[in-house]
């Protein structure tokens, strides 16, 4: 079968940007978190010693974009930045302890959600082909590992 990959391109962002904002208006509604904070807060939840070049990669942004997300949660009491002790150039970004209840609260929302606009809609064979295909175009991207050479 021969797909149109413009038609393909159209229904992956579409797709994309749907489940963002259902997700998003959601976690506001119930958990008053937009995704996007969510997103950091995982990751520094997720990553020992993260720093903002962590922040940057494993979301795909720019360093810049990455240390503004932080300095918003530093200024809503989510996240500190503690000295690096290996390396006095950065920080360590850390969750604090109202961090971690919204993570815990809004992070089940999260995968509340997830499985009810992927899981159950797609029998488990399909959304394994699916995240081994999107695994697959992720890595082929050249930006993957350097978030910075973005434009």
């Amino acid at each position: 079968m021969e797909w149109d990959l413009r038609q393909v391109f159209d229904d992956l962002i579409r797709f994309e940007t749907d489940l963002w904002n259902e997700i998003d208006a959601r976690l506001r509604r119930d958990a008053e978190v937009p995704l996007g904070n969510l997103n950091v807060i995982l990751v520094v939840e997720g990553t020992e010693n993260c720093r903002v070049n962590d922040i940057a990669a494993a979301l795909s942004i720019t360093i810049g974009g990455a240390s503004q997300a932080v300095d918003r949660l530093v200024k809503a009491g989510l996240c500190e930045r503690r000295p690096n002790p290996g390396d006095r150039r950065s920080s360590i970004v850390a969750l604090t302890e109202q961090g971690r209840e919204v993570s815990a609260f809004a992070g089940e929302i999260f995968d509340q959600e997830l499985a009810a606009r992927l899981s159950g809609p797609l029998a488990a064979e399909q959304l394994g082909q699916l995240a081994t295909a999107l695994t697959a175009l992720r890595a082929a991207t050249p930006h993957r590992t350097d978030p910075a050479a973005r434009p």
